[in-house]
Order: C-alpha cells, then sequence, then structure tokens
C-alpha cells in the first residue's frame, strides 16, 4: 500500500503538523489526524502482525471495527495502555506508540514461523494435541502458547490516572451522531425534551464526516442542537445497554491531548438513566472472504473513502476494487476522481448497474462482471491480485496496492442485543435487523436497517479456481480463523453456531466479530446445510468496544478502593494515641496505650478499668436501620429467630439472623421504638449485607407487609458507657429520663435529651457490667463524648478500643459473628438456641434448623477452653485433636476461635469450636502449636459473674 497525502482533501489542518513516534520511527501528522491516518499518509502498509499465525496485516478499517491495528500507547511515567485501535487513537504531540505480538521488530518477526507450520495449527489444535503428560500444559504448554500467540502486555506499573464517573437523567438519550441520530435529537428537543445525544467519534456527524456534500448540512444542524440546549457529548461510547432505560458509557477526556497538556481525569463513566432511547449506531461494512484476503492494502472501501474525505489520505497509488454491493463503487468513483489511478473493478454479480458501468467507463476504470479476487501477491505490502471468472480455471494477474471490498453492511445491533432485543434476518441485506419492539427503545436508521441494498448479493467464502488447501481465506482477522477453520468446526460435529464460535474463537477477538460474525455464520449454514437464520446469531454482550477497568473502578482505586471509613471520634481518639485496626471499612480504636505500654499492657488496664469503675467505648460503627411501618413487628418475626410481636414498646432484644440453610449471618439487638417502629443494630461489618437481605425479603418474598427501612448507621454516633460507675457518669447530662435500676432495666429503651442534644438511650452490654449505649446526631457526637470524658475523671474513666472489647464480651461468653462462628454454625452449635423462638410457625432458615443433620450431636459446638498453663494464650484459628498420638494425619476436631489472657480473671481463656463440645466439658484436649503440644480442659463459655448480677452495677 503506498498510501499519501492528497493536498485539499479532508477535515485535518495542513497548517498543525503533530510529530509522533511510531516504533520508535519520527513521524509527521496533521491536526485531525488519527494514527491510522498519518500512517497512511507516512505510506506504512504494515502496521500488525497476526494473532496466530503472525502473518503481515494492514489497515482493514477506519473506526471502532479495525480487527488489525492494535498498538500499544506510552502516555508516559508508566503509562501505558495496550491494545488500542490505530483508527481510534487522536492523533498528538509526543504520541508514542509501539507494536505488539511481534519479536524482535514489526518487519522481522520470527514468530512467522508458525504460519509456515499453519496446518500443524487448525482450529481447537491446543484441545487435540496438548492432553499429554496433563501436568505439562499449565507449566510448559500454556506458557508457551501465550508468549506466542497474543495481544498486548498489560502493564507493570500502577495506574496513575484518574477516573470521574456521574449520573444522569434525561427524557431522551440518542446513541450515534449520524443524520439519524441527529434529526431524532432536534425533533426531540423541539417539544422540549431533555435530550443528550453521544457519539464515539471526536467529531458529531457519523458518516457524514466522510461526505463533503453533506458538510454544510452538518454545521448547521449542529448550530441547531446548541441552540436547542441539546447536550453533546463526542468521544464518548455507550458500552452497554441495560433494563430500564439503562446506558453505561465512557467518555475520553485526556486521551487526545498531549502529555503535557492533560490534566484531570482520564476517561469518565456515565451512567446514563433516560426515559426514551434512540439506538441511531449506523451500520459496518462487511468485508469478503476470498484467498489471502488479509494482505496489508486488502480493506473495506468505506474505509477508504473515509480516509480520503476526512483525512485527505489516498490509501494507494494503484487501487482496485472487489464488490458484490452498490456501495463500493462511490470510494472507487471518488478515488479515481482524486487523482489515484484505479486498476480495475472486480463484481461477483453478473448484472450491475448500467449507471455505476458507464460511470466507470467514462473515468477509465476497467469492470469486470461475474468475477472474483482468487488470490492477492505481496508480502508487507499488496502488489497484486489474481482475477478470475467465476467457475473459470484461468487466472489473470493485476498489479495494484490497494484492494478494497464491498461486501454490504451489517447494521450495528450490538446495543440492541444487550438490551435482549429480538433480531430477524432481512434476506435483500444479508444480515439481522432489530425485530419487534423493546420498551423504552427504538432503532433508527442504518442500526434499524434502513440501508439502500441496490442489487447487491451475499456470499460465502468466494469461488477459487485452486485448491483450497493451498491458501487461507480470512474471516476473522484478529484472531486467525479461516472459512477452512469453520468448515472444520461443523466436520467435526458442532452444529450450535455458539459451539462453533467457541471452537473457532471466531467473533471472539477484542472487536467481538464486527466484521466476521455475518461471514462466519454464512460460512458455517453453507457447510451444516442451512439458512443463516436457521443456524442464528451469536450473543452480543457489554462493552460494546473495550473499556479501560479504570473508568469502570472510577474513583475507587488505590487509598480510595475501599475508602476509609471513620467516625466523628476518631480525631480524638487519634489526639490520645490510640492503636487503630481497620474492622470492614471502618478504622477503629483498637487500645489506648499509656506511656511505654504495650498492647498486652494497654488492654489489662482498659479492662480492669471497665470492671472496677467505668469506660467509655465508641461504638458508631455498629450497622443501625430503621424498619418501620404498621407492620414493621411481623416483618422482623419472619426475618429473626426471635419472636418480636409481643415485645413492648420501651424493650430491647438480642436478634439473631440466619440464612436460609440455618447458620447464623448476623446478630444485634433491635429496640422497640413505636407499635410501629424498631431500631434494629448490626454487627459492623454486616451492616450493608443484612440491609441487603431484608430489602430482598421485603421485595420479592413478603412485599404484601407495609415496611419501609431506612440505614441510619452514619446517622447516629454512638457512645457506650460500661461498668459499675456508667449510672454515675451519664446521670448528669441526661434530661427526660429516669435512669434508676426500676425505671430503666437492662435491655430498655428511652429517648430524651444529654447535653441538651436528642437522644436515644439503651441500657445494653456487650461487657456484662453495668452499661448504657448513647445514640446521638453524628454532629454532636463529638461534643457529648468530650462531655462525658471530663464527667469520668472523677470516676476513673478510661477509654478502651476493640481489643478491650473482645476480651471482657470473651468474659462473659458473648460471641462475635465472624470470628466464633464460621457460616457453619447453628444457634445450637453456638451455644444460643435460646435466641429460636419454639413457638414461631416460621422465620428464615426455620426449615434448615430440622434436618436430621443439624441434630446430630457430635456438630462443632461452641466451648470454652482453659490451658494447663494459665499464662498461655492460645493462638487463635489453632487446629484441636483429642489424641496427639494417633496416626498420621492426626483427626482435628475443632479449632480455636478466640483467646486472650484476661487481666480480671489472673489467666488466659479461650473460646473454640469442637465436634460434640458440650458433651467434652471437663475433657482434656489437646492443641498443637509451634515446638510444642499444648492440654487444655473444656468448659462452658461463661467465666465470669455466672449469676450475672453485675449487669445492674
Amino acid at each position: 500500500m503506498s498510501g499519501h497525502r492528497i493536498s485539499g482533501l479532508g477535515r485535518v489542518d495542513a497548517r498543525k503538523p503533530i510529530a509522533f513516534s511510531f516504533d520508535g520511527r519520527p513521524m509527521l501528522g496533521l491536526a485531525g489526524d488519527t494514527l491510522a491516518s498519518a500512517l497512511l499518509a507516512n505510506g506504512v502498509s504494515l502496521v500488525a502482525r497476526s494473532f496466530k499465525y503472525h502473518r503481515p496485516r494492514g489497515l482493514l478499517g477506519a473506526g471502532v471495527e479495525e480487527p488489525n491495528a492494535l498498538m500499544g500507547v506510552d502516555r508516559g511515567a508508566g503509562r501505558v495502555t495496550p491494545n488500542v485501535r490505530a483508527t481510534t487513537i487522536e492523533l498528538h504531540a509526543d504520541l508514542t506508540v509501539e507494536t505488539q505480538n511481534r519479536w524482535p521488530s514489526l518487519g522481522f518477526d520470527l514468530g512467522a514461523a508458525t504460519n509456515l507450520l499453519s496446518p500443524l495449527f487448525p482450529a481447537g489444535f491446543y484441545n487435540k494435541t496438548f492432553m499429554w503428560p496433563r501436568a505439562a500444559w499449565e507449566k510448559l504448554y500454556e506458557p508457551a502458547i501465550r508468549r506466542m500467540a497474543g495481544l498486548g502486555r498489560a502493564p507493570d506499573a500502577i495506574d496513575s490516572d484518574r477516573y470521574a464517573a456521574t449520573h444522569d437523567f434525561v427524557d431522551l438519550l440518542v446513541v450515534g451522531a449520524g443524520r439519524a441520530g441527529i434529526e431524532a435529537a432536534l425533533a426531540a428537543s423541539a417539544s422540549g425534551e431533555r435530550v443528550m445525544l453521544i457519539d464515539e467519534q471526536p467529531e458529531l456527524g457519523g458518516k457524514l464526516l466522510a461526505e463533503p456534500a453533506r458538510w454544510t448540512w452538518l454545521e448547521g444542524a449542529l448550530v441547531r442542537l446548541e441552540e436547542a440546549g441539546v447536550s453533546c457529548l463526542p468521544r464518548t461510547t455507550a458500552i452497554g445497554l441495560y433494563h430500564d432505560g439503562f446506558v453505561g458509557a465512557v467518555e475520553r477526556l485526556t486521551d487526545h491531548l498531549a502529555p503535557a497538556e492533560a490534566s484531570g481525569p482520564r476517561e469518565r463513566l456515565h451512567r446514563i438513566r433516560a426515559g426514551r432511547i434512540v439506538l441511531a449506531t449506523g451500520a459496518i461494512e462487511r468485508p469478503l472472504v476470498f484467498a489471502d484476503n488479509d494482505r496489508p492494502g486488502v480493506m473495506l472501501a468505506s474505509a477508504a473513502r473515509t480516509y480520503l474525505h476526512r483525512y485527505g489520505v489516498a490509501v494507494g497509488r494503484q487501487v482496485a476494487l472487489i464488490a458484490s454491493h452498490d456501495s463500493g463503487y462511490q470510494a472507487i468513483f471518488d478515488l479515481a476522481e482524486a487523482g489515484v489511478a484505479i486498476a480495475a473493478i472486480i463484481d461477483i454479480r453478473d448484472a450491475i448497474d448500467p449507471a455505476l458501468v458507464a460511470k466507470a467507463r467514462a473515468l477509465g476504470i476497467e469492470s469486470l462482471a461475474g468475477h472474483v479476487v482468487s488470490g492477492t501477491h505481496g508480502g508487507k505490502a499488496l502488489s497484486g491480485i489474481n482475477v478470475a471468472a467465476i467457475g473459470a480455471r484461468k487466472e489473470r494477474r493485476i498489479a495494484c496496492d490497494a484492494l478494497l471490498m464491498a461486501g454490504g453492511w451489517t447494521p450495528t445491533v450490538h446495543l440492541w442485543s444487550h438490551g435482549k432485543g429480538r433480531l430477524g434476518w432481512d434476506a435483500a441485506l444479508g444480515a439481522f435487523v432489530p425485530e419487534g419492539e423493546m420498551e423504552q427503545v427504538t432503532c433508527v436508521g442504518s442500526c434499524a436497517g434502513a440501508i439502500d441494498t441496490g442489487n447487491g448479493v451475499h456470499s460465502e467464502a468466494l469461488w477459487s479456481p485452486r485448491d483450497p488447501a493451498s491458501f487461507k481465506a480470512f474471516v476473522d482477522l484478529q484472531n486467525d480463523v479461516t472459512a477452512r477453520d469453520i468448515r472444520l468446526a461443523v466436520r467435526e460435529g458442532f452444529r450450535s453456531i455458539e459451539h462453533i464460535k467457541r471452537y473457532t474463537t471466531n467473533g471472539m477477538a477484542t472487536d467481538q466479530g464486527k466484521t466476521s460474525n455475518l461471514n462466519g455464520l454464512q460460512i458455517a449454514a453453507g457447510a451444516l446445510g442451512n439458512s443463516a437464520p436457521q443456524v442464528g446469531l451469536t450473543t452480543f454482550r457489554p462493552p460494546y468496544t473495550p473499556t479501560t477497568f479504570g473508568a469502570l473502578a472510577g474513583i475507587a482505586k488505590d487509598a480510595l478502593f475501599q475508602p476509609t471509613r471513620k467516625t466523628v471520634i476518631d480525631g480524638w481518639a487519634e489526639a490520645q494515641g490510640a492503636v487503630f485496626e481497620n474492622v470492614a471499612q471502618w478504622r477503629r480504636a483498637r487500645y489506648f496505650p499509656q506511656g511505654a505500654e504495650d498492647m498486652d499492657a494497654a488492654v489489662a488496664r482498659e479492662c480492669k478499668a471497665v470492671r472496677s469503675s467505668v469506660g467509655i467505648f465508641d461504638a458508631s460503627t455498629l450497622g443501625k436501620i430503621e424498619v418501620v411501618g404498621p407492620d414493621a413487628a411481623e416483618f422482623l418475626n419472619r426475618l429473626y429467630t426471635n419472636p418480636w410481636k409481643a415485645l413492648a414498646p420501651g424493650r430491647c432484644r438480642y436478634g439473631l439472623l440466619l440464612g436460609e440453610d440455618g447458620f447464623i449471618r448476623d446478630d444485634g439487638v433491635a429496640a422497640r421504638l413505636a407499635e410501629d417502629r424498631f431500631h434494629v443494630t448490626t454487627t459492623t461489618g454486616g451492616a450493608a449485607r443484612v440491609l441487603g437481605t431484608m430489602e430482598d425479603y421485603l421485595q420479592t418474598e413478603w412485599p404484601d407487609l407495609d415496611v419501609w427501612l431506612t440505614s441510619t448507621t452514619e446517622q447516629y454516633a454512638v457512645i457506650a458507657l460500661q461498668g459499675p460507675r456508667a449510672r454515675d457518669v451519664i446521670a448528669p447530662f441526661v434530661e427526660g429520663v429516669d435512669l434508676s435500676a426500676e425505671a430503666m432495666p437492662h435491655m430498655a429503651f428511652a429517648a430524651g435529651t444529654i447535653c441538651g442534644v436528642p437522644m436515644r438511650l439503651f441500657r445494653v452490654s456487650f461487657t456484662g457490667e453495668l452499661g448504657f449505649e448513647v445514640n446521638v446526631p453524628a454532629g454532636d457526637g463529638l461534643a457529648v463524648w468530650e462531655a462525658l470524658w471530663a464527667e469520668g475523671q472523677t470516676h476513673g474513666i478510661a477509654a478502651y478500643g476493640t481489643e478491650t472489647m473482645h476480651v471482657l464480651r470473651a468474659e462473659k461468653g458473648y460471641i462475635i459473628v465472624g470470628q466464633d462462628t464460621d457460616g457453619t454454625l447453628t444457634p445450637d452449635d453456638a451455644g444460643i438456641g435460646w435466641a429460636v423462638g419454639k413457638k414461631k410457625p416460621d422465620f428464615v432458615g426455620r426449615r434448615s434448623l430440622a434436618r436430621p443433620d443439624m441434630l446430630l450431636p457430635d456438630r462443632k459446638q461452641l466451648v470454652g477452653l482453659l490451658t494447663e498453663d494459665a499464662q498461655l494464650v492460645l493462638e487463635e484459628g489453632a487446629q484441636i485433636v483429642a489424641d496427639p498420638g494417633a496416626p498420621v494425619p492426626v483427626p482435628m476436631i475443632g479449632h480455636v476461635t478466640s483467646a486472650y489472657h484476661s487481666a480480671t480473671l489472673g489467666r488466659s481463656i479461650a473460646l473454640a469450636v469442637v465436634a460434640g463440645g458440650r458433651a467434652r466439658i471437663g475433657e482434656t484436649l489437646f492443641v498443637p502449636m509451634a515446638h510444642t503440644t499444648h492440654r487444655v480442659t473444656v468448659t462452658d463459655t461463661l467465666f465470669y459473674d455466672r449469676e450475672g448480677a453485675r449487669l445492674d452495677g
């Protein structure tokens, strides 16, 4: 291919040359070029090596349909993006690109040896060849195949770019800014609707950008769009259409700018919700399948016309056309009128429109009706073609450096298919088109099949006078799938087009078969002896074009991948020297060391303070859900194991939530604030999961219930005061609540004020001591905390963290869901069978609890452990055995779930799940750890204050 610039043509700016680098070679292009058009203008024909055979490849298309020219783009500072189509890379200063899948260079690629050995690599060869030895596949065969065949390398460096996301709400979304899309947007805007028009190209106009005669109309239409207030987004690709008028789109913000000029986010993900959607996504020209149709210089006729009129580049100096459709003639005529020599027009049809023949004759172009291209010549560039009359053996050679293909048009129905729109076969087009209706979505223009078919014919792989085994006729150029591969799949028993697709990989490349699906389908149909609609079409799935992970992740990267959530008291804790730990997404104070204290010393001091005087604890991270409505009690009664209907307002109850499998999922305390209102708490890490479970049951299982759910986790700061002096600390600040043990007993609730701000006060304890949990609006949390802290100084108050909380609760045998449970424990296993309502007819998980396996006496059950060495703290997760001398492998009967040193008890304690645990109380078991095995005695889970007297202070 001898591409070259033609002065005076195109929409590029000849006054603004742009320097760029291609495989280390400096080149010049013009402002408005793509990398593809600039390479053509520089006479570059070889732009890639093929996926499997490493054959020389050139440009086939001019847009996202391009299967060959995939590049690695280096934007500096380690920012490398592989597999970017040269046809979509906008030229800018300092653009640096490299070709892929070649070694040591594009011009001399040792991988091309696979082309000589191609008879050994038919479709599915790796499934047949590399079966033995089995272990060698993972260690030897697969790595070797991946090195020899493939796309660009994934970057090693961390992505330093920023990405943005936004939500858009419009009455009408129009996808595709060609003539049909622009007219749809203008019509809707005239009626006052909010309209958004998006298009993947840098300029609006679609195929009009390659039709100079329409540019005046286009300029006027763009002015009218602006005047009408239509939101126009170029460089924005609709990647997926989903239900209820939802479309995902990615806007490229800075990739078209020089690295020095690029600031702000690289891409923006648009989550668009539209009342109506118009798809004006156009159609893609179809290539033809013939011998050696992949040489550099063989391209789509529509692409050649785009390069000529939009970029002012002729794709060759002596150009030929192979056509089965009238539309290809316009490209040849335009090239001829631009001064390019035309070698010949080869048309597989016997009857051609006389007007086209007459114009060709007037331009001095030879027309060959009823002929095919039976082969091509050249190495790294096309030098000629063989032509033969259909059915004849004699071939004629014609010199040319570019061959255009015009095989008809395939409507771009990807987004329609994403939304589960039906497709029907259009025999005149030889393609599938949208059929029937889809709620909120309408197709217009070429996408809907409104294409001038002329007298085109649609053929599978073209006839050749040569032995088919002597050449390759490519269908999927990106995955190196030939017509022979598809026929082989049929011979080997594949009948479904989905199976044929996967066996041959036709249509499975990064272009999703935009230029190969229809040809592959027709070849398969011919081999099966069926019609194309009988064979059917493969499924299109999002995204429409490859999308960066960055665009999908947005700000969720680095430190924001899982944002650290902090309570309003976090800053106070940090100022006090707290050591933090992550609990789910929250940062929580683990302990508060004083002086040279290590964790053990700090935790021991904090525990003693809570047991002897008072401790203050930030419990704001607990999940909180407001359950409101006439059926709120019935809803909780169905969901949780406990009975809720008889719970009086002003009282609290421990709530246990199971999965449908009967295993513990979450727990917490719920308070009945009023007849129709509950305040439900969850574990810190379970808040979102529990709310999601509630919504799921409410919407899908019990839609008859009048209940509303609201997450209030961030609404309230929660301050827990625990210890025998807790009432003394809180009393001076509380108004409207009687704090006496008689008026407000354990598991009571009251509303009032504290420090003059509204308060929800819960008399609950997770330590076994007298306890109050103060819930105040989050904005007032720090002020209330500081007031309580100041008052507590005269009562020996200590701030304590999660580590101390763990020790205190373990002394009382209180479980932590997710630590002492592992998703396989029932309430009885965990020793909290009392929380299951025996008289309740049903609740989530009830039926599973009655399964025979759930009632076996040797199930793992939660028990306590006391070590023979009272100061030894067991390792959490350590396995437990009954007989350490048993033959290897020694049977493991359980594991340690929690283990601490208790300053209150003066010894270590542990919780564990052990097979048949409760029946083993009093037995000696063994815990193997590093260097030695330790003897432990099985106990119940309650280590402290067995009578529970301290709950009332």
